[in-house]
């Protein structure tokens, strides 16, 4: 008898779990439930998208399922390193020794729902956009899904299910339900930061040379990220503090181009007024971190992704983290045979080490505000860097090389780099307390 995974979000995690479902020996039908419309029939430039870095966590995972790999390098940009953007026209280089590869959010899930639905038939694989997850009833192992695509439409349809998967995000519905249940912990917290997406055209002439991620610090805690996509066009985040920020109150696309000139000339150089218009209209993002103290229900719910374990962007690691959750959870489906029960409670217990100490090294890798500290963690990582490369055997890696370019455990990584972490954190509730 096929068990019956209901999923709960179209994100990457959940359709890279769906991939690694429907490829093993025992028989599993899937649904998946979005409760956005479907990606592929919205133009980029309105999705509320963003980068997304894919690193050798992610692509570990990817390769566990045929073609991914190659096809995911076709669509994204290879990066060697990243340009950090001086206010007095300077840039300093922070090179790479194994490449990442850098793709808008939207564009990596189009990729893996297509190559999905080209390997699967309705048999075995069902999705629904427009799909709001409401009521989740753990007793009766059932969901209820209203449509929100049709506003003619109001049926609510309710799914039974095997084994329920939250992957619906910081703001799981999945989750939610779990706050009915006995000794459930879970502390959310606002990112101090929070953030719009820019888009630029692809006849820019500029000097940010392709291959590479682009960052500016502007003054009072603004930043801005940009990268190069397979088309020439530019995409990235404008960052910002989330209460008492100026682009709240922006009323007009005069106010926005004067903003890019004077926190980022580079930009404002190529910023079109119809961008300077988008810009305006987009809503603010915020972002929240999660942490829970298990990520599984009785025999049957589990959650992944943002949903277990919600971080900072500061890192990139959100997207890697949760591919690495859907390879960790088939790998405990192999250790104990598709027994379910048994996966889901172990996933909790092994996972969350792993998980509590990414949003630690998240909030508190970078320091918000200090020239020295920042200066310091350039020559801590540049040091780092040099000396590993000399000397393998008697250095470690450095803090991001550990990071994207290795497999080693969020939990171990913390624990080698406690001292900077603690030291970070000082500062940083310091400053947010002034």
């Amino acid at each position: 008898m096929a068990n019956k995974v209901v999923i709960v979000g179209a994100g990457p995690s959940g359709v890279l779990l769906a991939h690694y479902l429907l490829q093993r020996d025992q028989d599993y039908q899937v649904e998946i439930y979005e409760r956005r419309n479907d990606p592929r029939s919205i133009s980029l430039s309105k999705s509320r998208t963003f980068p997304l870095v894919i690193n050798q966590r992610g692509i570990t995972a990817l390769s566990n399922i045929q073609g991914l790999v190659e096809i995911l390098k076709s669509v994204s940009i290879e990066s060697t390193g990243s340009f950090n953007h001086q206010k007095n026209g300077k840039t300093q280089l922070i090179p790479r020794s194994q490449p990442i590869y850098i793709l808008d959010r939207t564009q990596l899930i189009i990729m893996l729902l297509e190559t999905l639905i080209a390997k699967y038939n309705s048999d075995r694989l069902n999705i629904y956009f427009d799909n709001q997850c409401n009521v989740v009833d753990f007793e009766t192992k059932t969901v209820i899904f209203s449509n929100v695509g049709n506003t003619d439409d109001t049926t609510n349809v309710t799914v039974n299910y095997d084994l329920l998967i939250g992957a619906d995000g910081a703001r799981s519905q999945v989750r939610e339900q779990f706050l009915s249940t006995n000794e459930f912990e879970v502390e959310q917290k606002y990112v101090p930061s929070a953030y719009k997406s820019i888009f630029l055209p692809a006849n820019s002439v500029t000097s940010l040379k392709p291959g590479y991620i682009h960052t500016w610090r502007g003054g009072d805690g603004i930043a801005a990220i940009l990268v190069h996509r397979t088309d020439g066009s530019l995409s990235g985040t404008v960052n910002f503090p989330r209460e008492n920020n100026v682009i709240a109150n922006f009323s007009t696309t005069e106010e926005v181009s004067q903003f890019f000139n004077d926190q980022f000339p580079e930009i404002a150089q190529i910023l079109p007024e119809s961008e300077a218009e988008a810009f305006l209209n987009r809503p603010i993002s915020s972002i929240i971190t999660i942490r829970c103290n298990r990520y599984h229900h009785g025999d049957s719910v589990l959650l992944i992704g943002d949903a277990a374990h919600a971080t900072s962007p500061s890192l990139g690691q959100g997207c890697n983290a949760s591919f690495e959750d859907v390879a960790f959870f088939d790998k405990l489906l192999n250790e104990y045979s598709d027994d379910i029960t048994k996966a889901i409670a172990q996933f909790s217990l092994r996972r969350k080490p792993d998980a509590h100490a990414l949003v630690e090294l998240s909030d508190n890798a970078f320091p918000l505000s200090g020239k020295l500290l920042f200066l310091e963690f350039f020559i801590r990582l540049r040091s780092a860097q040099i000396l590993h490369q000399l000397f393998p055997k008697y250095f470690s890696p450095s803090f991001l090389q550990l990071l994207s370019e290795t497999t080693v455990p969020y939990s171990e990584i913390l624990n080698i780099y406690k001292n900077w972490i603690a030291k970070v954190k000082r500062a940083n509730e310091k400053f947010l307390h002034n």
